[in-house]
C-alpha cells in the first residue's frame, strides 16, 4: 500500500439572506419544545436531520447550499418559516399579563446552579432525572418570564451512548462533542475578547471559559476548563460528566460553585435569589461568604447574609447518596478559605459535619448555608427531614425546616404534538395559559372517545415504528438473522397497534427493581401468553458504567427476553435517550414503576406518560404518592420499610401480577363495537385531567416562586440593608444563644389538672432558667390537641406563654390563660425554643427543650 496523508476540510454553506434567522432559531433551545421549529429544519433535508441527531446548529453547517437556496425561493417553505418566526418573536418579546404578577422586585435576579442540565439531545450535558428536571425548571422559568439564569458545566463528554449485545452486556460509548456544533456561544467582553475567570486549586490557578446558552427567554452559563492555557490535567476537569475519581469530582464541584460565583461577578450579574439544585454546587456558599467579607463582615455575619437568600433542593433519598470529601482532601483544597475566614480547621470542617460520617458532607454545607430547604415530593420531604435531622438536633423531623415542592414536567416538551393540536381545536388556544387550572382540565372529558382513542393509537403506532427501527439496527450489529428479527418483532406491529403495551424505561439502578416483574415467571407466563389478550412489555434504560448490579439487571432482562416463550413479547431496547423517552411516554398504554419505597425521591417519567394518556401502574412512592386518586391508574401499596427484602419483593410482585391479571388486562380488552374499551378511555382521560394541572413544571416553578424565591428575596434584603446590619445582628444573637442554651431549663410551677369543665379558664405557669438570655429571646408555648393513638405535631394548636415580668430564684416566670376549645381527653405539651424576628424559619436554630 502507498503511504498517504488524509486531510479533512469542512465546507459550510452560506445561508441566503431570506433565511438568515435560521441561525437565530438554531441557537435558542426553544426549538427543544417547539415541534414546528424542528420540523422546519427536517423539511429541508430529512436524512441529514436524522444524521446530525436533530441538532439545528450542526444541520446548518452541513446542509447543501443548493437546498437552502431552493428553500429561500419556495413560497410554501417561506410561509412556514415566517409563521415559525412570528411564533418565536411573540414568545420572546410580546408583553404578557403575567409579567407583573409575581411580586418580585425590579432588581431581583434568580440564579440556579446545577451539575447537569437536560434540554434536548442536541446539547448532551445531562445523564438523567436531575438534568432533565433542571432543564424543565429553566424552561418553565422562561415560560413564566422570570428573571432567571442558570450556572453549570460544559462537558466534552456528556452521558454515554449505549449498545447491548446478544448476551445483554451493556457497552458504554463516549464521544467528544464539538462545541462548534452545540447551541452555545462564548461570553465576550465589550472589546470582543472571550471572558475568562480564574479558580485556585492546589498549587495552581485554573483558567475557566464562560459559555452562554439561550433557553427561550432565559440564559444558562456554562463553565469550561478545556483551554490551552491549562495543563492537560486541568483541561480534563470539565471533560466528562460524572467521570473520574474523588479528585475529579471535588475539582468539578469547585469549578461549578466557586467558579460560578466568580463568573456571575465578572459578567456583572447580581443575583438576589440563589438556588442550589442538589449539593454539588454548595461550594458557592463559601465563595459568596468570602466576597461579602470584603465588605467588612466577619464570617458568621457573611454566612447569615448568604444563607438568607439561598434555596437548597435535595434530590437524594439515602444518606449515602450525598457527596462527601475526606478531611485531608478538604484541607488540601480549602486551607486558604478558612484562613481568609479566620476560622480554625475544626470550625471550617464543622460546616460540613454530620453525625454519621467524619467526611465533609456537601448536603450539610448546603443546608447550613441556606435558610430554605426542600425535598422533591411529599414523601421525599419527610425522608429528607429524617436524613438531615441531626442538623436540627433538638427538633422532631416533622417540624424541622425541611419542606417539599413536588417535581413537575415541562408540558410543551413532553406532550405529543398530536395532543397539542387536539387541545387547540377542542379546548381553545389558551390552554397553555391554564396549565394549573384544575377545573379547566376537566374539559378533557368532553373530547369524544373515538377521537381520544385515535390519537392514542396513532402515538403508539409511531412509537412501534421507532422501536422496530432500533431493534433492527440492534439485530444487524449483533449479527442476527432476518428470521430472528421477524420473531422478535412479531407483536410490534405499528399497522395494527392493538396489543396492550406496557413500558418500563429509566435508569437501571437496583432500587428501581426493573426485574420485579420476573419474581414469578410461571405467573408472568399466564399473563403474557394469553393469545386472546396478548401483552407486550418494552424495557429501556442505562446503568452507570461503574454500577455492576445495574448492568446485571440489563443482563437479566435480556435473558428473559431471549426465552422462547417471551421472545417478541418482551423487548429490551438499547440507546435510551431523550428522543426514545419522548416516544415511549407518549406511546405505551401503561407506564410501570416499582421502586423500593421510599427511595424514589420523585420520579417524573410517570408524569410524562400520564399527561399523554398512558396510565400509571406504580408503587405508591415519589410523586405517585400524591398523584394517585384511586381512579387515575393503579397503585401497589408498599410494604413496611423494615420488611425483609425477599419478602417485600415477593409481596409487591404478587400485587403487581394481581393488578395486571385482574384489572389491567381485562379493562384494556373489554372492547366495544368501535374496537376500544370505553372504560379504559375514561380512566386515561381522568389520568390526563388529574395530572396535567398538578404536576406541570409551571406549577412547580410557581411554587418555588411564591414559597421560596419571593421570601428569599425579601429576607436577603432585610439582612443586607444598612451595611448588613440584619446579618450582623442575627449572627451576634445566634452566638449568644449557642453559648447559653445548654444551661437553659424549664419546669412547671403550677399543679397539672386531670379534669376541667368546658369554658373553664386554665392557668398554666412555668419557670425558666434563661442562663443570661432575655425573655424576648425565647418562645414558651403549649401544644394541645384532642388525644388520638398517634398525632403529628403539625396537627396540634399552639398557644404562647407570656412573660409575667417577674423572676424568682433565678427563674423567669411565664404564664398562659387558656380555655380549651374542645371536650374530651386532650393531650398537651409545653416547650421552649429560641426566637428572633429576623429568623427565616422559627426553628432554624435546631434548639428546643420540652417540659
Amino acid at each position: 500500500m502507498f503511504s498517504k496523508t488524509a486531510y479533512t476540510i469542512t465546507v459550510n454553506p452560506k445561508i441566503p439572506p431570506r433565511l438568515e434567522r435560521l441561525e437565530e432559531l438554531a441557537n435558542n433551545l426553544w426549538y427543544g419544545w417547539d415541534r414546528a421549529t424542528r420540523s422546519l429544519f427536517s423539511r429541508l433535508d430529512h436524512t441529514l436531520w436524522g444524521a446530525v441527531g436533530h441538532n439545528p446548529k450542526a444541520f446548518l453547517k452541513r446542509a447543501d447550499e443548493i437546498v437552502l437556496q431552493k428553500a429561500a425561493e419556495d413560497p410554501t417553505f417561506l410561509t412556514t418559516y415566517d409563521s415559525v418566526l412570528a411564533t418565536f418573536d411573540s414568545y420572546l418579546y410580546e408583553p404578557s399579563s403575567r409579567d407583573k404578577a409575581y411580586g418580585l422586585q425590579p432588581k431581583d435576579q434568580i440564579v440556579y446552579f446545577c451539575f447537569e442540565f437536560g434540554f434536548h439531545e442536541s446539547l448532551p450535558i445531562y445523564s438523567g432525572g436531575l438534568g432533565i428536571l433542571a432543564g424543565d425548571h429553566c424552561k418553565a422559568a422562561s415560560d413564566l418570564r422570570l428573571p432567571f439564569v442558570g450556572i453549570g458545566l460544559l462537558y466534552r463528554q456528556g452521558y454515554f451512548f449505549q449498545t447491548i449485545d446478544n448476551h445483554g452486556n451493556q457497552q458504554a460509548i463516549y464521544t467528544d462533542s464539538d462545541f462548534e456544533d452545540l447551541p452555545v456561544a462564548p461570553v465576550l467582553h465589550d472589546d470582543g475578547t472571550e471572558m475568562h475567570i480564574e479558580v485556585a486549586l492546589p498549587n495552581r490557578n485554573v483558567i475557566v471559559k464562560i459559555w452562554m446558552v439561550k433557553i427561550g427567554r432565559v440564559k444558562l452559563y456554562l463553565l469550561d476548563t478545556d483551554l490551552p492555557e491549562n495543563s492537560l490535567e486541568d483541561r480534563n476537569i470539565t471533560h466528562k460528566l460524572y467521570g473520574g475519581d474523588k479528585t475529579m469530582r471535588i475539582e468539578q464541584e469547585i469549578i461549578l460553585g466557586v467558579g460560578g460565583v466568580r463568573a456571575l461577578h465578572e459578567m456583572g450579574i447580581k443575583p438576589t435569589i440563589w438556588h442550589i439544585n442538589e449539593g454539588h454546587a454548595a461550594f458557592m456558599i463559601l465563595e459568596r461568604a468570602r466576597m461579602l467579607m470584603h465588605e467588612d463582615l466577619d464570617f458568621s455575619s457573611a454566612l447569615e447574609a448568604v444563607a438568607a437568600n439561598t434555596v437548597f433542593t435535595t434530590h437524594t433519598a439515602v444518606p449515602a447518596g450525598h457527596d462527601h470529601f475526606s478531611e485531608e482532601m478538604m484541607q488540601a483544597y480549602f486551607e486558604p478559605f478558612y484562613q481568609d475566614f479566620n476560622l480554625t480547621h475544626e470550625a471550617f470542617m464543622a460546616l460540613g459535619h454530620t453525625a454519621e460520617c467524619v467526611d465533609f458532607n456537601m448536603t450539610a454545607l448546603a443546608i447550613r448555608g441556606s435558610r430554605t430547604h426542600n425535598g422533591v415530593s411529599k414523601i421525599h420531604g419527610n425522608v429528607s427531614s429524617s436524613i438531615c435531622q441531626d442538623l436540627w438536633p433538638q427538633i422532631e423531623p416533622e417540624e424541622n425546616p425541611m419542606a417539599y415542592i413536588t417535581n413537575g414536567v415541562h408540558v410543551p416538551t413532553f406532550l405529543a404534538q398530536e395532543w397539542s393540536d387536539l387541545f387547540d381545536r377542542n379546548l381553545g388556544y389558551d390552554w397553555r395559559d391554564k396549565m394549573c387550572d384544575t377545573a379547566f382540565w376537566q374539559r378533557i372529558h368532553e373530547i369524544p372517545d373515538h377521537m381520544f382513542w385515535s390519537i392514542r393509537q396513532s402515538l403508539k403506532s409511531q412509537m412501534l415504528f421507532g422501536i422496530r427501527d432500533r431493534m433492527a439496527e440492534q439485530n444487524t450489529r449483533n449479527h442476527g438473522s432476518d428470521a430472528h428479527l421477524d420473531r422478535v418483532l412479531k407483536f410490534t406491529d405499528p399497522i395494527n397497534p392493538n396489543i396492550l403495551t406496557i413500558g418500563f424505561a429509566r435508569r437501571f439502578a437496583t432500587y428501581k427493581r426493573a426485574a420485579l416483574l420476573f419474581e414469578n415467571l410461571d405467573w408472568l407466563r399466564k399473563i403474557v401468553l394469553d393469545e386472546k389478550h396478548p401483552v407486550l412489555f418494552i424495557f429501556a434504560g442505562k446503568a452507570h458504567p461503574a454500577d455492576m448490579p445495574g448492568q446485571d439487571l440489563i443482563r437479566r432482562i435480556s435473558q428473559i427476553a431471549h426465552m422462547p416463550e417471551f421472545q417478541g413479547r418482551l423487548l429490551l431496547v438499547e440507546g435510551y435517550d431523550l428522543r426514545l423517552a419522548r416516544r415511549l411516554v407518549s406511546g405505551v398504554d401503561v407506564w410501570l414503576n416499582n421502586p423500593i419505597f421510599p427511595l424514589e425521591a420523585s420520579g417524573t417519567s410517570g408524569i410524562k406518560a400520564g399527561i399523554n394518556g398512558s396510565i400509571n401502574l406504580s408503587i405508591l412512592d415519589g410523586w405517585w404518592g400524591e398523584g394517585y386518586d384511586g381512579q387515575n391508574g393503579w397503585a401497589i401499596k408498599p410494604g413496611p420499610e423494615n420488611m425483609e427484602a425477599v419478602m417485600r419483593d415477593e409481596e409487591e410482585s404478587q400485587a403487581l401480577y394481581e393488578i395486571l391479571q385482574d384489572q389491567v388486562v381485562p379493562l384494556y380488552y373489554n372492547r366495544g363495537k368501535l374496537g376500544y374499551s370505553a372504560e379504559w378511555v375514561k380512566m386515561a382521560k381522568h389520568s390526563m385531567a388529574s395530572l396535567m394541572p398538578r404536576f406541570s413544571a409551571t406549577r412547580m416553578v410557581s411554587e418555588y416562586l411564591n414559597n421560596f424565591y419571593q421570601p428569599a428575596s425579601k429576607q436577603g434584603e432585610r439582612y443586607s440593608r444598612d451595611h448588613f446590619s440584619g446579618a450582623r445582628e442575627i449572627a451576634s444573637w445566634k452566638a449568644r444563644i449557642r453559648s447559653a442554651w445548654n444551661d437553659v431549663h424549664i419546669r412547671r410551677i403550677d399543679t397539672p389538672l386531670n379534669r376541667a369543665n368546658f369554658n373553664d379558664v386554665l392557668n398554666f405557669k412555668v419557670g425558666v432558667r434563661l442562663n443570661g438570655l432575655q425573655p424576648e429571646d425565647v418562645v414558651v408555648e403549649l401544644l394541645i390537641r384532642r388525644q388520638y393513638k398517634k398525632t403529628r405535631l403539625s396537627k396540634f394548636k399552639h398557644f404562647r406563654f407570656e412573660f409575667t415580668g417577674t423572676k424568682a430564684h433565678d427563674e423567669h416566670l411565664f404564664e398562659l390563660m387558656l380555655a380549651p376549645e374542645l371536650c374530651g381527653k386532650q393531650e398537651y405539651y409545653i416547650r421552649i425554643y429560641p426566637y428572633h424576628p429576623l429568623l427565616t424559619h422559627p426553628l432554624e436554630m435546631g434548639m428546643m427543650v420540652w417540659v
